[in-house]
C-alpha cells in the first residue's frame, strides 16, 4: 500500500484512531495521521484520538482535505471507491494532481486477522451477547405467551442493551414458524404460541466489537436458547439436526491454512447430501469486527487461505418457504491448530 490514504468510513476511521464520527475524513500523509471533523466533534476528537492531529475544519470538509493534500504536495494517494460517492469523489480530486489509487475495501483487510487485544474485546462482546441471550430466554419463558414478534423484537432490544451499555450489532432477528424460513425476516403482528418455532439472531457491540449469535429454539411455555432443543414435529427435529451437524462439521473444518470455500463445504456438502441444497441458500459466515460484515467471507467461491486471528460466523441454514426455517451460529476465532468458539 501506499504510504498515504485517505479514509472516511466510521469504523474504519475508529481503527486507525480510536475516534470516529459521522463527518470526518481521515488522511494518512508521510507517515503522520490527521482527522477532519467539525466544530461539534472536535472536542471529543482530541480528547480519544490516538497518535492523531485533529483539524477543525471552517469550511466543507472535501474542500479542507483537498487544501491538506496540495498543503503536503501529495503526489498519489490510496483510497477505497466505496468510501466516497462519485460526487465527494469528483470534488476531492478536483484542481489537484494526485495519482488516485482505488483499492477496494483495503482497510477491511488490513483487519481481516485481528490483534490479541482484538480478541479479547470479541470474547467480551461474545460473553454479553450470550448473556443477553439467557436474558432474553428468561423473559420469553416469563412473559412471552401470546405477545407478537414486534413486541418480541422490541423487548429483544432492550435486553441486548444492557441498560444503555452495549449498542446492537445489528437489528435484531425474530422469526417466528414459516416467518422464520426468511433468513433476514422482519418482525410481524403474528403471535407467540405453545408448540411454535423461534428463530433469534441478535448480537451487541462492546467497545465498537460486534457479537453475532443465532439460535433456533422451540417454545413450550417457556424456552432455552441453547443447542439441545426437542420441536414439536419430526420433520422440525430433522432439520434442526442436520443444520447442527453442517455447523459442527464447518467449525471442525476451520485451521490455518485451510481455504475458506472449504469451510462452506463442509457445511453446504452435508446438507446437500440430506437433499437440501436449494434450502441453504446464504453463505456459511462472514467476518466479524467493528464492522458486523468484515472479512474474510465463507462462501462457496472464497480463495481465502484462513490464518491464525482471523474471526467470522459459523451459521448454516434450511429454509422451507411457507413452513419453518432453522440456523445455527457461532462466530470462531482461528487458533494455532484449529477453532475456538467465542
Amino acid at each position: 500500500m501506499s504510504k498515504n490514504y485517505i479514509l472516511q468510513d466510521e469504523n474504519s476511521v475508529y481503527f486507525e484512531c480510536g475516534y470516529s464520527c459521522d463527518n470526518e475524513i481521515f488522511l494518512h500523509i508521510r507517515g503522520r495521521n490527521f482527522l477532519l471533523t467539525d466544530s461539534r466533534y472536535a472536542i471529543e476528537a482530541r480528547n480519544l484520538a490516538h497518535d492523531t492531529e485533529v483539524i477543525e475544519i471552517k469550511q466543507p470538509i472535501i474542500k479542507e482535505a483537498r487544501l491538506l493534500l496540495r498543503k503536503f504536495g501529495v503526489k498519489s494517494l490510496v483510497f477505497d471507491p466505496h468510501d466516497f460517492s462519485y460526487t465527494q469523489f469528483e470534488e476531492l480530486s478536483k484542481f489537484i494532481h494526485i495519482n488516485f489509487i482505488p483499492r477496494p475495501f483495503f482497510s477491511k483487510k488490513k483487519r481481516m486477522i485481528k490483534s490479541q487485544k482484538e480478541i479479547e474485546i470479541l470474547k467480551q462482546a461474545a460473553i454479553f451477547g450470550a448473556k443477553s441471550f439467557d436474558q432474553f430466554a428468561k423473559f420469553v419463558s416469563e412473559n412471552g405467551l401470546s405477545l407478537s414478534e414486534k413486541e418480541l423484537f422490541f423487548h429483544a432490544c432492550n435486553i441486548l442493551k444492557h441498560d444503555g451499555e452495549l449498542g446492537l450489532s445489528f437489528e435484531p432477528i425474530i422469526a417466528l414458524n414459516q416467518n422464520a424460513a426468511k433468513a433476514h425476516a422482519l418482525p410481524s403482528s403474528d403471535r407467540l404460541k405453545s408448540g411454535d418455532l423461534l428463530l433469534l439472531d441478535a448480537g451487541v457491540k462492546f467497545k465498537r466489537y460486534c457479537s453475532d449469535r443465532t439460535r433456533t429454539a422451540c417454545f413450550t411455555d417457556s424456552v432455552e436458547l441453547s443447542k439441545r432443543q426437542s420441536f414439536k414435529t419430526q420433520k422440525q427435529n430433522e432439520i434442526y439436526q442436520i443444520v447442527k451437524e453442517a455447523q459442527n462439521l464447518a467449525i471442525k473444518a476451520v485451521k490455518p491454512g485451510v481455504l475458506a470455500r472449504d469451510v462452506d463445504n463442509a457445511a453446504r456438502e452435508f446438507i446437500t447430501k440430506c437433499g437440501y441444497k436449494k434450502e441453504f441458500f446464504h453463505s456459511t459466515g462472514h467476518g466479524v469486527g467493528i464492522d458486523i460484515h468484515e472479512f474474510p467471507n465463507i462462501n462457496s467461491k472464497s480463495e481465502v487461505v484462513l490464518k491464525e486471528g482471523m474471526v467470522f460466523s459459523v451459521e448454516p441454514g434450511i429454509y422451507l418457504e411457507g413452513e419453518f426455517g432453522v440456523r445455527i451460529e457461532d462466530v470462531v476465532v482461528v487458533t494455532a491448530d484449529g477453532c475456538e468458539i467465542l
